[in-house]
């Protein structure tokens, strides 16, 4: 079967952000079997999933397009938050008691070149920036708990009793693409995908 290849454009956070990520990531899988924040580099999503249906080269230009107009800006990590029933990450929605307006726009703007090159995406929609309901966050574990709500205390407790404590902020300054391949997009989907840094 062909693969089918879909695009996540991320912002990375820095290298020690980084490095807390990971190492909760591998006892969660070394303890728990999850896998599924572990699959990915660490990162906070601007827009993935994308099923791009323009050639990678028009795709750069246009991401590359957006970030040349921004500046950097803080990020603030306010520590581990589950977030609905399906993730445990780290929350960075905020800078200084309010929406981080800079994290925000940025977002916006990556929706607004990407959107409009998506093409059919099956089962599984694209993670887009939706105003009212993104939450910037830095997942832990996440597509797991779906099959296993029933960990997800357990889990919770777990991260948070590891006692890893990454920074408490850092400087948006990295955005990156990934492609990510997969045969189907569909059941767990997470354990045999590929990805590479674009």
């Amino acid at each position: 079967m062909e693969k089918q290849f879909r695009f996540g454009v991320f912002l990375r956070p820095d290298p020690r952000t980084c490095a807390a990520v990971t190492q909760i990531t591998g006892q969660l899988r070394a303890q728990y079997g999850m896998i599924s924040a572990g699959a990915f580099p660490p990162h906070l999503t601007l827009a993935g999933s994308l099923p791009v249906v323009v050639p990678l080269a028009e795709l750069i230009q246009l991401i590359g397009f957006v970030l040349r107009r921004r500046r950097t800006f803080p990020v603030q990590n306010l520590g581990i938050r589950r977030l609905a029933d399906f993730a445990i990450a780290y929350d960075v929605s905020a800078l200084d008691g309010a929406p981080n307006r800079p994290l925000n726009d940025l977002a916006g703007a990556v929706d607004s070149v990407v959107r409009p090159l998506l093409g059919p995406s099956g089962t599984l929609p694209p993670d887009l920036y939706e105003p009212d309901r993104w939450l910037p966050h830095i997942s832990l574990v996440s597509h797991d708990l779906r099959v296993r709500a029933d960990l997800r205390e357990e889990i919770e407790d777990y991260v948070n009793g590891l006692g890893v404590i990454p920074p408490s902020s850092f400087t948006a300054d990295t955005v990156m693409l990934y492609r990510f391949a997969h045969n189907t997009w569909a059941g767990s989907w997470w354990r045999d995908m590929r990805w590479e840094h674009v």
